[in-house]
């Protein structure tokens, strides 16, 4: 299994079933440092949706009831290898793993408010995503395109996404609604 994408960069690799085992053993590891701060730890972004390609960089939300409840945890976190890397995100904070020598990042955990609106944004779309393939597949298109054109550009390529994620996370709240 490969993990691991040079930061700002952009490459895309199929999906990876050994990706799931990853999340899984990341989860019950942070599940050990955060003990009942986490409310619930989550699988999301693009590695967890099966059917499309994915930069090889685990992503996972963390939901909490204060975001205030987990920077008790950083020494711990850090020690484990996750650093503290501020707010990116309004509401969400983010901790990243991977080899900083070498400049890479293996893991996103973004720390958020359990049941908040973006942490039920994170599990629509990837339930969306794995349940409705004509849509992951409009989806993985954009994605290679637009990684195509800016391999060396993640702000591009993620702005580049942000039009069709707006419109499947409205289709995703509806679905949901309806499931």
């Amino acid at each position: 299994m490969a993990l691991g994408l040079k930061r700002g960069t952009v490459a895309l690799l199929p999906h990876d079933p050994a990706w799931e085992a990853a999340a899984r053993e990341t989860i019950a590891q942070l599940n050990a440092l955060l003990g009942a701060d986490a409310v619930d730890i989550q699988h999301v972004g693009s590695t967890a949706i099966a059917s499309i390609p994915a930069k090889p960089i685990l992503d996972l939300a963390v939901g909490v009831h204060s975001l205030e409840d987990v920077r008790h945890h950083d020494g711990a976190l850090e020690t484990a290898g996750f650093i503290f890397r501020g707010s990116t995100v309004p509401g969400e904070w983010l901790y990243v793993r991977g080899d900083f020598a070498a400049d890479t990042r293996t893991h996103h955990i973004h720390v958020l408010e359990w049941d908040s609106p973006r942490w039920r944004d994170y599990l629509n779309f990837r339930d969306y995503l794995n349940a409705c393939p004509q849509e992951a597949a409009r989806y993985a298109e954009l994605k290679k395109a637009l990684a195509a054109r800016y391999a060396e550009d993640r702000g591009a390529y993620t702005q580049g996404k942000e039009e069709l994620i707006q419109e499947l996370l409205e289709k995703a709240a509806r679905w949901r609604e309806d499931n």
